[in-house]
């Protein structure tokens, strides 16, 4: 990857210029099911960065980062994944919003 769009932290991590963050509620079945270790997958193959976690309400959160393209190709791919067992149709995104960038944030993870 190019050095001229990527832009070092001062932790020495790289965050792309152009990156932007998403801060999205998915709803209906996705507790108790691998939704959150799907999404870890997803992610770190993408090399985006973020995290997810379930909430009390049964919804899970999840915030990904990444160049636009990856963090749109995130949304397809967990759609793939999630169909290929058997929840394409169980569940869906209830509240997507664009958030400021986390400079630095070097992983994907499963939040507790």
């Amino acid at each position: 990857m190019a050095a001229f769009w990527r832009r070092r932290d001062d932790d020495g991590a790289e965050t792309p210029e152009n990156a932007v963050r998403l801060r999205v509620r998915f709803v209906g079945r996705v507790q108790g099911v691998g939704f959150r270790w799907t999404a870890a997958m997803v992610a770190r193959g993408l090399s985006v960065t973020g995290w997810v976690r379930n909430e009390p309400d049964g919804s899970v959160t999840a915030e990904v980062q990444g160049e636009p393209e990856r963090v749109g190709a995130f949304f397809s791919r967990m759609l793939e994944e999630m169909g290929r067992r058997g929840m394409r149709p169980s569940y869906s995104i209830d509240q997507r919003d664009e958030i400021d960038v986390v400079r630095g944030e070097r992983d994907f993870e499963v939040r507790y």
